[in-house]
C-alpha cells in the first residue's frame, strides 16, 4: 500500500480494537481499520491513555508522535504512516503497522565471540547471567539514515524494539512519543557511526528538511502539534548537525543508551 493510500484509510477508516500491546507504559492498542474493502492493522494510541511526564509538560505524546512522523516524510522515510484523529477511545495517534519477521531483527546483543561480520559493536556490558555481552546493530543503510533522523527529532527513547525490519525489506522506527524536547536528550542503540562523516545523500536530505523548516506546509503544520520552542530546536538541530558533517557522539551529559535497550 502506498503511502497516500495508506494516509487515506487510516484517516477515514473504521477503527475497530483487536488487542492490547501490554508492554508498552501507555496504552496502545492493536487495531483493524476498514474502509470500501480495504483492511489494514494500525496501532492506536489515545490520548487519554498518556501518562504524564514531568519533563515533556507540553501538548500530547500522541501530537510528537504525529510531528515525528511529519519531519519523516520530509526527509529519510523511516516512520510508517501516521496521524492524529478521533478513535473508539478518543482522539489518538494512528499508525500503520509493519509486519516484521523475527529473524530479520536490526539490533540485538550477542555474546563477545558471537558479533558477525556486517554488524557493529555499540556497547559492552553482561547479560541477565553475568556472562559478557556486546550491543550490535547491523551496518545498513537505512539504519545509518535512522540514525541521522533521531538526531534531528532529538529522540529519547531509540531502543532496539523500536527498529522494524518489515517483510518487504524496508526499515521503519517507531514509538516517538518522547521525541523533539528543545533540550538535547539524544538516547539511541544506533551509534555504531559515532564520529564518521554524513554520507552526502545524508546531507542533501537534510538540507532539503532545513528548507522545507522555513515557513512552508512542515513548518505550519508542525506548530498544530509542538511548542514555537520546539519547532524553531528542530532547525538549529539540523543547522548544527549540517556543520559538524558528522555522526554525533555522546555527550556524556546524558545517558546515551535507553535502559532496557529493547
Amino acid at each position: 500500500m502506498d503511502t497516500s493510500a495508506a494516509l487515506h484509510l487510516l484517516e477515514h477508516g473504521r477503527i475497530e480494537v483487536e488487542g492490547r500491546l501490554v508492554d508498552a507504559s501507555n496504552a496502545t492498542l492493536f487495531c483493524k481499520i476498514s474502509l470500501d474493502g480495504v483492511d489494514a492493522q494500525c496501532v492506536y494510541k489515545p490520548v487519554r491513555g498518556e501518562r504524564p511526564l514531568w519533563d515533556f509538560p507540553d501538548g500530547t505524546l500522541a501530537g510528537r508522535e504525529v510531528a515525528t512522523y511529519l519531519i519523516s516524510a520530509a526527509s529519510f522515510d523511516v516512520v510508517p504512516p501516521t496521524l492524529l484523529r478521533p478513535g473508539p477511545f478518543g482522539t489518538g495517534m494512528v499508525q500503520l503497522w509493519v509486519d516484521t519477521r523475527e529473524e530479520d531483527e536490526l539490533v540485538d546483543i550477542v555474546g563477545v565471540d558471537d558479533v558477525k561480520p556486517g554488524w557493529i559493536p555499540v556497547f559492552h556490558a553482561h547479560d541477565r547471567f553475568g556472562d559478557p555481552a556486546v550491543l550490535v546493530h547491523a551496518d545498513h543503510p537505512r539504519i545509518a539514515d535512522m540514525s541521522a533522523f533521531d538526531v534531528v527529532v532529538n529522540n529519547a527513547d531509540r531502543k532496539g524494539g523500536h527498529v522494524l525490519h518489515a517483510l518487504d525489506g524496508s526499515v521503519y522506527g517507531v514509538d516517538h512519543g518522547i521525541c523533539l524536547h528543545t533540550e538535547p536528550k539524544l538516547r539511541t542503540v544506533l551509534w555504531g557511526w559515532a564520529t564518521q562523516p554524513l554520507p552526502d545523500h545524508v546531507l542533501e536530505t537534510l538540507r532539503r528538511l532545513r528548507s522545507s523548516l522555513d515557513g512552508g506546509p512542515l513548518d505550519e503544520a508542525l506548530h498544530d502539534h509542538l511548542t514555537r520552542a520546539e519547532v524553531r530546536a528542530v532547525g538549529e538541530r539540523v543547522d548544527k548537525l549540517l556543520a559538524a558533517g558528522v555522526y554525533p557522539e555522546p555527550s556524556g551529559d546524558w545517558p546515551a543508551i535507553p535502559w532496557p535497550a529493547f
